[in-house]
Protein backbone atom coordinates (compact mmCIF):
# COMPACT_ATOMS: atom_id res chain seq x y z
CA UNK A 1 0.00 0.00 0.00
CA UNK A 2 1.39 3.36 -1.05
CA UNK A 3 1.73 6.09 1.54
CA UNK A 4 0.19 9.38 0.45
CA UNK A 5 2.06 12.63 0.70
CA UNK A 6 0.47 15.45 2.70
CA UNK A 7 -0.68 17.41 -0.36
CA UNK A 8 -2.18 14.37 -2.09
CA UNK A 9 -3.90 13.41 1.16
CA UNK A 10 -5.33 16.91 1.56
CA UNK A 11 -6.59 16.94 -2.03
CA UNK A 12 -8.28 13.57 -1.59
CA UNK A 13 -9.92 14.75 1.62
CA UNK A 14 -11.11 17.90 -0.13
CA UNK A 15 -12.53 15.88 -3.02
CA UNK A 16 -14.32 13.60 -0.55
CA UNK A 17 -15.85 16.54 1.30
CA UNK A 18 -16.96 18.21 -1.91
CA UNK A 19 -18.54 14.97 -3.13
CA UNK A 20 -20.36 14.37 0.14
CA UNK A 21 -21.57 17.98 0.30
CA UNK A 22 -22.77 18.00 -3.30
CA UNK A 23 -25.07 15.08 -2.52
CA UNK A 24 -27.09 17.40 -0.28
CA UNK A 25 -27.87 20.14 -2.77
CA UNK A 26 -30.72 21.65 -0.77
CA UNK A 27 -28.38 22.41 2.10
CA UNK A 28 -26.13 24.22 -0.36
CA UNK A 29 -28.93 26.17 -2.01
CA UNK A 30 -30.52 27.45 1.22
CA UNK A 31 -27.78 29.99 2.09
CA UNK A 32 -27.74 31.30 -1.49
CA UNK A 33 -31.51 31.73 -1.57
CA UNK A 34 -31.41 33.37 1.85
CA UNK A 35 -28.71 35.77 0.64
CA UNK A 36 -30.69 36.59 -2.49
CA UNK A 37 -34.06 37.02 -0.76
CA UNK A 38 -32.84 39.16 2.14
CA UNK A 39 -30.80 41.45 -0.11
CA UNK A 40 -33.80 41.78 -2.41
CA UNK A 41 -36.10 42.69 0.47
CA UNK A 42 -33.89 45.48 1.84
CA UNK A 43 -34.92 48.05 -0.81
CA UNK A 44 -38.56 47.36 0.06
CA UNK A 45 -37.91 48.11 3.72
CA UNK A 46 -35.60 51.09 3.26
CA UNK A 47 -37.37 52.73 0.37
CA UNK A 48 -36.30 53.30 -3.21
CA UNK A 49 -33.83 56.12 -2.49
CA UNK A 50 -30.63 55.31 -4.44
CA UNK A 51 -28.48 57.40 -2.08
CA UNK A 52 -29.57 55.50 1.04
CA UNK A 53 -29.24 52.14 -0.68
CA UNK A 54 -25.77 53.03 -2.03
CA UNK A 55 -24.57 54.03 1.45
CA UNK A 56 -25.89 50.90 3.13
CA UNK A 57 -25.15 48.35 0.38
CA UNK A 58 -21.73 47.14 1.62
CA UNK A 59 -23.00 46.72 5.18
CA UNK A 60 -26.13 44.95 4.03
CA UNK A 61 -24.14 42.53 1.87
CA UNK A 62 -21.65 41.80 4.64
CA UNK A 63 -24.26 41.18 7.33
CA UNK A 64 -26.38 38.97 5.09
CA UNK A 65 -23.27 37.06 3.97
CA UNK A 66 -22.35 36.47 7.63
CA UNK A 67 -25.82 35.16 8.39
CA UNK A 68 -25.77 32.96 5.28
CA UNK A 69 -22.44 31.40 6.25
CA UNK A 70 -23.79 30.81 9.77
CA UNK A 71 -26.86 29.18 8.32
CA UNK A 72 -24.75 26.66 6.40
CA UNK A 73 -22.20 26.02 9.12
CA UNK A 74 -24.51 24.03 11.38
CA UNK A 75 -24.22 21.07 9.00
CA UNK A 76 -20.41 21.25 8.80
CA UNK A 77 -19.78 18.36 11.21
CA UNK A 78 -23.37 17.30 11.95
CA UNK A 79 -23.68 14.68 9.19
CA UNK A 80 -20.41 13.02 10.19
CA UNK A 81 -21.45 13.07 13.84
CA UNK A 82 -24.87 11.56 13.14
CA UNK A 83 -23.62 8.63 11.06
CA UNK A 84 -20.51 7.84 13.15
CA UNK A 85 -17.98 9.03 10.58
CA UNK A 86 -16.66 11.62 13.01
CA UNK A 87 -15.46 8.91 15.41
CA UNK A 88 -13.73 7.12 12.54
CA UNK A 89 -12.05 10.38 11.52
CA UNK A 90 -10.78 10.84 15.07
CA UNK A 91 -9.42 7.27 15.15
CA UNK A 92 -7.78 7.40 11.72
CA UNK A 93 -4.04 8.07 11.31
CA UNK A 94 -4.81 11.17 9.24
CA UNK A 95 -3.96 14.35 11.15
CA UNK A 96 -7.17 15.90 12.49
CA UNK A 97 -6.15 19.43 11.51
CA UNK A 98 -5.85 18.33 7.86
CA UNK A 99 -9.34 16.85 7.90
CA UNK A 100 -10.87 19.90 9.59
CA UNK A 101 -9.01 22.23 7.25
CA UNK A 102 -10.33 20.41 4.19
CA UNK A 103 -13.89 20.23 5.57
CA UNK A 104 -13.81 23.97 6.20
CA UNK A 105 -12.28 24.70 2.80
CA UNK A 106 -15.00 22.62 1.12
CA UNK A 107 -17.61 24.54 3.14
CA UNK A 108 -16.14 27.82 1.89
CA UNK A 109 -15.93 26.63 -1.71
CA UNK A 110 -19.59 25.62 -1.67
CA UNK A 111 -21.02 28.56 0.29
CA UNK A 112 -18.55 31.45 0.49
CA UNK A 113 -17.45 31.45 -3.13
CA UNK A 114 -21.00 31.39 -4.57
CA UNK A 115 -22.02 34.17 -2.15
CA UNK A 116 -19.03 36.20 -3.27
CA UNK A 117 -19.81 35.66 -6.94
CA UNK A 118 -23.46 36.60 -6.43
CA UNK A 119 -22.63 39.76 -4.46
CA UNK A 120 -21.79 42.11 -7.42
CA UNK A 121 -25.22 41.54 -8.92
CA UNK A 122 -26.89 42.33 -5.61
CA UNK A 123 -24.56 45.28 -5.01
CA UNK A 124 -25.64 46.82 -8.30
CA UNK A 125 -29.26 46.16 -7.41
CA UNK A 126 -28.64 48.05 -4.15
CA UNK A 127 -27.23 50.99 -6.17
CA UNK A 128 -23.66 50.50 -4.97
CA UNK A 129 -21.19 52.40 -7.19
CA UNK A 130 -19.42 50.11 -9.64
CA UNK A 131 -16.00 51.43 -8.51
CA UNK A 132 -16.42 49.57 -5.22
CA UNK A 133 -17.27 46.17 -6.72
CA UNK A 134 -13.64 45.00 -6.86
CA UNK A 135 -13.09 45.83 -3.20
CA UNK A 136 -16.38 44.16 -2.32
CA UNK A 137 -15.44 40.97 -4.18
CA UNK A 138 -12.01 40.82 -2.59
CA UNK A 139 -13.23 41.57 0.92
CA UNK A 140 -16.16 39.15 0.76
CA UNK A 141 -13.94 36.43 -0.72
CA UNK A 142 -11.36 36.71 2.05
CA UNK A 143 -13.93 37.53 4.72
CA UNK A 144 -16.16 34.58 3.91
CA UNK A 145 -13.14 32.28 4.22
CA UNK A 146 -12.40 33.68 7.67
CA UNK A 147 -16.08 33.40 8.59
CA UNK A 148 -16.04 29.75 7.53
CA UNK A 149 -13.10 29.05 9.83
CA UNK A 150 -14.75 30.87 12.74
CA UNK A 151 -18.01 29.04 12.05
CA UNK A 152 -16.10 25.73 12.01
CA UNK A 153 -14.95 26.40 15.58
CA UNK A 154 -18.53 27.06 16.65
CA UNK A 155 -19.82 24.03 14.73
CA UNK A 156 -17.22 21.81 16.42
CA UNK A 157 -18.26 23.09 19.84
CA UNK A 158 -21.98 22.52 19.24
CA UNK A 159 -21.94 19.36 17.10
CA UNK A 160 -23.24 17.10 19.88
CA UNK A 161 -26.17 19.31 20.84
CA UNK A 162 -29.64 18.61 19.50
CA UNK A 163 -30.48 22.27 18.88
CA UNK A 164 -26.99 23.63 18.53
CA UNK A 165 -27.79 25.99 15.66
CA UNK A 166 -28.97 28.80 17.92
CA UNK A 167 -26.01 28.40 20.27
CA UNK A 168 -23.69 28.22 17.26
CA UNK A 169 -25.03 31.54 15.98
CA UNK A 170 -24.57 33.17 19.38
CA UNK A 171 -21.05 31.83 19.77
CA UNK A 172 -19.92 32.94 16.35
CA UNK A 173 -21.58 36.34 16.47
Amino acid sequence: MKTLGPIELALRLLRRELTVSLRRRTELANPLFFFLIVCTLFPLGLGPSPQILAELAPGILWIVALLSVLMASDALFKGDFDDGTLEQILLSPVPLYTTVLMKTLAHWLLTGVPLTLLSPLLALMLQMPSEGLGALLLSLGCGSLVLSFIAAIGAALTVGLKRGGVLLSLLVL
